[in-house]
């Protein structure tokens, strides 16, 4: 199709109130990185508000149980600082679950007053002593909520974790994957292609199982699975890294920090969302293996094919707005401007500037207008999208009262998912999970004209 398309930037207010975020605070992202590494807690720097707002907020998406120490700041730390606090709260975490790491996460609290908390870890501990060999590895992580995103303090938790851990050493046969904010579905889908290939993979985080695993007879204060720490240590030396998010600053990007410390390449690709990305990370891979893909995948791939030939029809021409993580929204813009929907608002929390340019690399099939907004909140959100007579919203569940007010089908995908069951268990990624989100779509629009026709019928 020859297209033309114009991805339109909107521009700052003079005056920002945000009304309805579309984010997170950064250090909740921190914590679902650190639960996807084995034996590891995650550790608040800052007031048990700040732990007690972030479980509710992931227990409520993975329906699991999360725990998140707190070093519990009072009227007295917050003046004269909180270094007391934080070294009862490690000797108090230590004893009781028995860490392997313990992710330490800053919050607003401490970062306002200057707390150096890379200095108190330290000096934690060297006042160790003889007992150094039962502390925890511990892992400082900068993450202010009023700088960045619940992503961007996943990428800082992965970051930090790889640059306290990764050790040189001889060059090894495996490739490191660092997939992202994705769920515990997609992170277990990404293991099933790579173990296809007969490839070892080191994925950093893997809260496959942490955060959804099997009903367990007895409570677990810290549950199995995850990426061991001997893992971690190998990064250093793997043959290659795969990290996937086009919108990755290289100050953010643990791929970034091994190619410069330690020579290991780093393939950056988007989240494989839809035939084309799908099909770049299957090439990486094909080089990285040197073998070809194995043909359950070629298979799932022509099924793909086919499906957007019978539902075209139901989609071309259709309008959607798109929001969220930005790495995500770019994945849904790729999948939707290949089946011929026009993603005419592509909005994000985030800010790291690279959205605009990332949609417009995805996107180039696409005819029509695309708006995007970074730092947007669901009021702006809001405002642009009445004008531009959307068909859906796809996005979290979040966005429900949106859709509501526009009188549109959300098409729920990523995180926060609340207001249904399954988050956890929905599939984005790879020619399958492209598959599932198809049919979704498809079928809501189908719904969609169907509950709304004044005679109904039985027929597509």
């Amino acid at each position: 199709m020859n297209a033309t398309l114009t991805v339109i930037e909107g521009e700052k207010p003079a005056y920002v109130a945000t009304r309805n975020a579309c984010k997170l605070c950064s250090p909740l992202g921190a914590c679902l990185a650190i639960r996807g590494i084995e034996g590891a807690l995650p550790f608040l720097h800052g007031s048990q508000g700040c732990a007690t707002y972030m479980r509710r907020y992931l227990i409520s998406h993975f329906k699991e149980p999360m725990d998140i120490a707190a070093s519990n700041f009072s009227e007295t730390a917050t003046i004269f600082g909180g270094g007391d606090n934080l070294r009862t709260g490690l000797r108090n975490v230590t004893q009781q679950y028995h860490p392997s790491l313990i992710g330490v996460a800053t919050t607003c609290l401490c970062e306002t007053i200057g707390e150096d908390v890379a200095l108190l870890l330290r000096e934690y501990e060297e006042s160790s002593g003889d007992r150094r060999k039962d502390t925890p590895a511990l892992v400082h992580i900068s993450t202010p909520s009023y700088r960045g995103t619940h992503r961007d303090g996943f990428h800082a938790a992965v970051r930090a974790v790889v640059g306290g851990l990764a050790e040189d050493g001889a060059r090894a046969d495996h490739i490191n994957v660092f997939p992202g904010m994705i769920s515990p579905a997609d992170l277990r889908y990404l293991k099933e292609i790579f173990d296809d290939f007969g490839a070892a993979i080191v994925l950093l985080p893997d809260y496959s199982e942490t955060l959804d695993g099997p009903a367990a007879a007895h409570y677990q204060k810290i549950p199995a699975g995850g990426t061991s720490l001997a893992a971690i240590r190998s990064t250093g030396c793997a043959q290659a890294t795969l990290e996937l998010g086009r919108t990755i600053g290289a100050s953010a990007s643990a791929g970034a920090l091994l190619s410069e410390r330690f020579g290991v390449r780093c393939h950056r690709l988007g989240l494989p969302i839809g035939v084309r990305e799908t099909d770049r990370l299957f090439e990486v891979v094909e080089t990285l293996t040197g073998r070809a893909t194995p043909q359950r995948h070629q298979l799932e791939r022509g099924r793909l094919i086919d499906s957007y030939v019978d539902g075209h029809k139901y989609l071309f021409g259709k309008r959607a707005v798109v929001y969220g993580e930005e790495d995500l929204v770019v994945g849904l813009a790729a999948f939707l401007s290949e089946v011929g929907v026009v993603p005419v608002l592509c909005a994000s929390g985030g800010e790291s500037g690279a959205l605009a340019q990332s949609i417009r690399q995805v996107t180039q099939d696409c005819a029509g207008e695309v708006a995007v907004r970074e730092g947007a909140d669901f009021m702006s959100i809001a405002e642009v999208a009445a004008t531009l007579a959307p068909d859906f919203l796809i996005g979290n569940s979040k966005g429900q009262a949106l859709a509501r007010q526009l009188g549109i089908p959300l098409v729920r995908v990523g995180f926060p998912i609340h207001d249904r069951l399954g988050g956890p268990r929905i599939l984005h990624l790879g020619y399958r999970g492209t598959q599932q989100l198809f049919d979704r779509v498809v079928n809501t629009l189908i719904e969609r004209k169907q509950e709304a026709s004044p005679v109904g019928y039985s027929y597509m």
